[in-house]
């Protein structure tokens, strides 16, 4: 399942907090796919083992999706798209973007 969440502050106002859970997507070359959009990611609730994923940057702003050992996308520039392999073992992996860290998800492989 792919949970993910991100919250920001500015001018002392608390932080807004977003989330979202949905299922998966397909891109044109089949796979599955995750896209950040507004400072959130959103894409797969499930994937199989070794499975290809596609990740899309829909923001202004470079984004990067790593979980810090398994996988790791490097920065994705505005518009861009990155595409790593899903991890061959079944588990969650708790993932991020190193360069807004309040962006978070799970990836689950089953």
């Amino acid at each position: 399942m792919l949970t993910a969440g991100c919250s920001s502050s500015s001018s002392g106002n608390p932080p807004a907090t977003h989330t979202s859970s949905t299922s998966a997507s397909t891109p044109a070359g089949g796979g599955a796919a995750i896209t950040i959009k507004n400072f959130s990611f959103s894409g797969t609730l499930s994937v199989s083992p070794g499975e290809k994923i596609t990740v899309t940057n829909q923001d202004s702003t470079a984004h990067t999706l790593t979980d810090g050992s398994v996988f790791n996308t490097g920065s994705i520039a505005p518009g861009g798209t990155a595409t790593f392999t899903a991890p061959s073992a079944a588990g969650s992996y708790n993932f991020m973007c190193t360069i807004h860290p309040s962006m978070t998800a799970t990836l689950k492989v089953s």
